[in-house]
């Protein structure tokens, strides 16, 4: 049960998002500049960077809903669960693999972010961009995750209600619909 009021209907980071429309407009643009926004690294490899950080921060519903973008994006459901598994192998790039590696990090402590891990992603191939991105999707991924574990908002457990999820930010983002979320839909159906 959550710890203060939200919408029953609206499930995890999204009536934590619409309880407080003032805070959550900034911090929406924000991730959808970064998951969905220009860049060299595929949306896909961000929602792997998303589900990695959740998963190891233990919040299932972050876990579950960015699991299911990645596969929907990959167009296959085993490379977002090696990745948790362990990401040395993973059936992803090398320099992907370093990247995953520092978003791993930066969940631990933003100190746990080396040099070496660092080195090792430029010497995979990737850019100053790349690497600035990843700690901060992972940065943002932890912030998201106390945010909903720490209100204790309501995770759905039927795993069809993720399939809607991860369908609705893959093809929309992280923008809020226009109008908000009409209520009382469904939580099995609508977020």
């Amino acid at each position: 049960m959550p710890h203060i009021p939200l919408s029953e209907h609206l499930p995890g980071i999204t009536g934590l998002l619409e309880y407080r429309l003032d805070t959550a407009m900034p911090i929406r643009e924000l991730t959808q500049l970064l998951l969905r926004g220009e860049s060299t690294l595929s949306q896909a490899e961000r929602e792997l960077m998303a589900a990695l950080v959740s998963s190891r921060n233990c919040t299932s519903f972050c876990t579950a809903a960015h699991t299911k973008a990645a596969n929907i994006l990959l167009g296959e459901s085993e490379t977002a669960r090696a990745v948790q598994t362990d990401i040395e192998t993973a059936p992803v790039s090398d320099k992907m693999k370093a990247l995953l590696q520092i978003a791993a990090l930066t969940q631990q402590s933003g100190s746990a972010v080396t040099q070496d891990a660092v080195a090792r992603a430029r010497n995979a191939g990737a850019t100053d961009l790349e690497i600035h991105d990843t700690v901060l999707i992972a940065a943002l991924f932890c912030l998201y995750n106390k945010y909903v574990d720490g209100l204790a908002t309501v995770t759905p457990t039927d795993a069809s209600y993720y399939d809607v999820l991860g369908d609705r930010i893959v093809h929309r983002g992280y923008n809020r619909p226009p109008g908000g979320y009409p209520p009382p839909l469904s939580v099995d159906t609508q977020e």
